[in-house]
């Protein structure tokens, strides 16, 4: 892991005791583990986050203007936009309906070729 990685793990680990607020607090650990994964895939994006504004301000500007709720993408795309200006978050998901595949059909003998070295 990089130098910055782990300067922006330990600044948001460390800040994240100084959360405050109620739409803050019910959100700080998802978004700081989102932060530390973007931080993991980017290495200038974890310079942003060890060199940027506080995870409290950042949490703020999430929170801000925010009703009963907020999705988790938007708060995650918020956050990374306070670290770094323009940052785009994207989301894939998908859904498998086919049942699950079953233990395959084993006839006959199956022999493992590590057993004869």
């Amino acid at each position: 892991m990089s130098t910055w990685y782990k300067q922006a793990e330990a600044r948001l680990k460390e800040e994240y005791k100084t959360v405050t607020g109620h739409k803050e607090s019910a959100m700080k650990s998802a978004v700081r583990d989102a932060l530390l994964e973007f931080c993991r895939q980017n290495e200038e994006f974890a310079q942003a986050v060890a060199q940027g504004g506080s995870f409290q301000d950042c949490m703020k500007a999430v929170a801000q203007g925010v009703g009963n709720c907020i999705s988790d993408l938007e708060a995650y795309r918020r956050a990374a936009a306070f670290y770094f200006d323009g940052a785009k978050v994207q989301f894939s998901m998908s859904i498998q309906l086919e049942p699950a595949e079953t233990e395959p059909d084993r006839k006959g003998i199956l022999l493992d070729l590590s057993d004869f070295f």
